[in-house]
């Protein structure tokens, strides 16, 4: 496992544009790929984006496809990975967490299967 830490949430205004952050530590951090995730309240937890940090392969939801983005020069070459919001809308509201899985050569979607999880940070979009 590696231990991870998110930055970055707060209250914004529809439209406008927030960057989470995931700080990781740990000496397997190198062989680990990275995923966001959120939960709104009353949801499910949902798959938001992911990215093999070795060949900088990126995948989103398709609900924050266009919208969101992970900086791959950070992920590959730092030990945070970053997720880029713009454009965001009142539906974006929720805990965001950042999630960690030993390299698996596929990007991997499914929330179980990560083995490291930050502790959250809250994102709130007003309309």
């Amino acid at each position: 496992q590696v231990q991870l830490v998110e930055s970055g949430g707060g209250l914004v205004q529809a439209g406008s544009s927030l960057r989470l952050s995931c700080a990781a530590s740990g000496r397997f951090f190198s062989v680990y790929d990275m995923g966001w995730f959120r939960q709104a309240p009353g949801k499910e937890r949902e798959f938001v984006a992911a990215i093999m940090r070795n060949s900088g392969s990126t995948y989103y939801a398709d609900s924050v496809k266009g919208r969101f983005t992970i900086p791959r020069d950070n992920a590959k070459n730092t030990n945070t990975v970053s997720l880029q919001m713009n454009s965001m809308k009142p539906e974006d509201t929720a805990v965001y967490y950042c999630a960690g899985i030993r390299r698996t050569g596929v990007i991997v979607t499914d929330g179980a299967r990560y083995d490291s999880w930050g502790q959250g940070t809250q994102v709130t979009v007003s309309s």
